[in-house]
């Protein structure tokens, strides 16, 4: 899968850490130190300006949502890296072991992915209906586009309380369901499995600053964003 999150991780991955020939003393013994530290993740620089998305998606929740929801999350993961000692050296390292991860890391770790993957899944004038490989999947799997927006966005407004509506790639074949929170289908406590391809974040401080409590317009009128050329290198 293409990695929305930029990592740090050792030249080598077969082991969770590398050690140098640096030599500290414990107890009066000489130990081996880590020589690199395990994954942190990082922010992508967004795609594009806070008021790119308008009128569907406004300038203030791009921008409160960007700075400050996304960027917390980005620190209090790596906060709890740290914290925890946490040695993974992938992302898909993290998700795999969600079920084992404190509240904190599995939530904020999440986040983190999640809107990295967010952000480049929208982009000014998008929307339509996607072409090519991309739309030949949707309608082999759901019938047809308009029947695929129906599933995606009953996903979507179903969700109860705070999460995330999912398209997915899982080996071969597409499929729609949300997860809560911020989980997300890497996880291995998922119950939605797969790669996902495209997300809509229905948490309300993505959408309440402009629609309120329509969480169906806000879905609606995010349809003119969608990103189908990155979905499509997503499914490649």
């Amino acid at each position: 899968m293409q990695d929305a999150i930029k990592v740090s991780v050792a030249t080598s991955l077969s082991a969770p850490l590398l050690f140098s020939s640096t030599k500290a003393k414990a107890d009066g013994k000489e130990i081996l130190t880590p020589a690199v530290s395990a994954l942190q993740f990082s922010q992508i620089a967004l795609p594009y300006a806070f008021n790119a998305l308008e009128p569907n998606i406004d300038a203030m929740t791009m921008e409160i949502h960007y700075s400050k929801h996304h960027t917390a999350y980005i620190k209090n993961v790596n906060d709890a890296i740290t914290a925890e000692n946490l040695s993974f050296t992938s992302e898909q390292d993290f998700f795999n072991h969600a079920s084992k991860l404190s509240a904190k890391a599995k939530n904020n770790g999440g986040g983190a992915w999640n809107h990295n993957f967010f952000w480049q899944v929208m982009k000014p004038n998008g929307g339509g209906v996607p072409s090519g490989k991309i739309g030949e999947a949707i309608t082999g799997a759901f019938g047809s586009f308009d029947k695929f927006k129906e599933e995606f966005a009953k996903a979507a407004t179903g969700r109860f309380g705070s999460g995330w509506a999912w398209l997915v790639n899982d080996g071969g074949k597409l499929k729609i369901g949300s997860t809560a929170n911020q989980d997300n289908p890497l996880m291995d406590n998922s119950e939605l499995k797969g790669t996902p391809l495209l997300g809509i974040d229905v948490w309300e401080h993505a959408y309440y600053l402009k629609y309120q409590n329509k969480r169906a317009d806000y879905v609606t009128s995010w349809w003119n964003v969608v990103n189908w050329d990155e979905v499509a290198k997503r499914l490649a």
